[in-house]
């Protein structure tokens, strides 16, 4: 696939104003900001950072296009993932926008673009594959002096991951398995994927549960992890294009997979790609940047609430009940869940995002867990 072109910024650069329904205010969110790549106006690749009024904060270069951001649980540290065949993850302070560290993708490796910090912080996980193969790894480093140090590999849940998240609690992580052996970006072997949703041990990389789709060709990717542990996986498929399956799904551990409402007709609008996910104790949203739209369900029964265009839409991240979706364009989308409905508006700004972003609230505690890494791995783990 050709690299995804950013849609031009708007002319009237700096011009913020709010559309929606009629009196609905902001949302109280004083102080948090995003980060997330994006493009510059030079038609670099970047890290940047907004307050949610569409201000830029900072922004800085990149040495090639970023994709997934990790966020560190208790202090001011986040990382920005290379896109696959990603070849660098760089640690930053997500505050100040200082970079702290760039590291290159092992020999014979590469990132998928996505990792998560371990609860107590001192680990990163990340999704990368073997080169010749798109063996899944999941890269383990150590957070030490502002600088990381892969002293672990998990392996043998599968080829081709994507995303990770930390399951509550630290114990475990989940991973979306697209199942595609690619060279580069092209796939190799669509006729033989096999995709899951895979679980594994934070500390030994033992997998723990594996689950799938009927449609092979659904290859799983990106997630949202609810805070009492159902899990919400996006779908891109790689099947007929004359057949428009549901591409979001949602699990419990030891159940099968559930989909999603809506018809053919309403999935064929995100033209088989889902980008991100997002999730409140209500709501469950996703975006598609081909589709240049996104979808908002309700999390109690799984139902279709509606399908709304939004260009390029690309991040997608949830503040307390409410949703952030992001664009190429530079909008910011916001909705809210209530007893009186679904309550929208967009800010726009001239900044574009890329597929994803984090959102950063920094009146909300630390999310210190007790999570502890021992040396006591398995099979599935190389020591480093």
């Amino acid at each position: 696939m050709q690299r995804r072109r950013f849609l031009q910024g708007l002319s009237a650069a700096g011009v913020l104003y709010s559309l929606g329904l009629a009196g609905c205010a902001l949302p109280r969110t004083q102080g948090s900001y995003l980060i997330g790549g994006g493009l510059s106006g030079q038609g670099r690749f970047v890290v940047q950072s907004m307050t949610l009024d569409g201000q830029l904060r900072y922004r800085f270069a990149l040495p090639a296009r970023g994709h997934g951001m990790a966020v560190h649980p208790s202090r001011p540290l986040a990382v920005c993932h290379g896109r696959r065949p990603g070849t660098f993850i760089s640690l930053f302070n997500h505050h100040s926008g200082k970079q702290l560290h760039t590291r290159p993708a092992d020999q014979n490796r590469h990132y998928y673009g996505h990792g998560v910090f371990s609860g107590d912080g001192r680990l990163l996980y990340t999704t990368e594959g073997v080169d010749r193969s798109s063996e899944g790894i999941i890269g383990v480093y150590e957070l030490e002096q502002e600088r990381l140090t892969k002293v672990a590999e998990y392996s043998g849940f599968g080829i081709g991951p994507h995303e990770v998240r930390l399951m509550p609690g630290g114990r475990e992580l989940v991973i979306g398995v697209g199942g595609v052996h690619t060279r580069g970006r092209e796939p190799l072997n669509l006729e033989t994927m096999r995709p899951s949703l895979s679980y594994i041990d934070a500390t030994t990389g033992e997998l723990t549960e594996r689950v799938g789709l009927p449609d092979r060709h659904l290859s799983i990717r990106h997630l949202a992890v609810s805070t009492d542990g159902q899990v919400y996986c996006g779908q891109q498929y790689r099947g007929s294009p004359d057949d428009y399956p549901p591409l979001v799904a949602s699990h419990r551990r030891g159940q099968p997979l559930t989909r999603l409402g809506g018809g053919a007709l309403q999935w064929a609008r995100f033209n088989h790609y889902i980008a991100s996910i997002a999730v409140t104790d209500s709501l469950v949203a996703a975006t598609s940047p081909v589709g240049n739209c996104y979808g908002l369900w309700r999390r109690d029964d799984g139902e279709l609430i509606h399908i709304k265009p939004l260009p390029d839409a690309s991040g997608a991240s949830a503040l307390g009940q409410q949703v952030w979706l992001g664009s190429g364009q530079g909008s910011l989308r916001h909705i809210t869940a209530s007893p009186a409905g679904i309550h929208e508006g967009t800010i726009y700004s001239a900044h574009q995002w890329d597929n994803h972003w984090a959102l950063i609230d920094p009146h909300s505690p630390p999310r210190m867990k007790t999570t502890t890494h021992t040396t006591s791995f398995s099979s599935r783990c190389t020591m480093l």
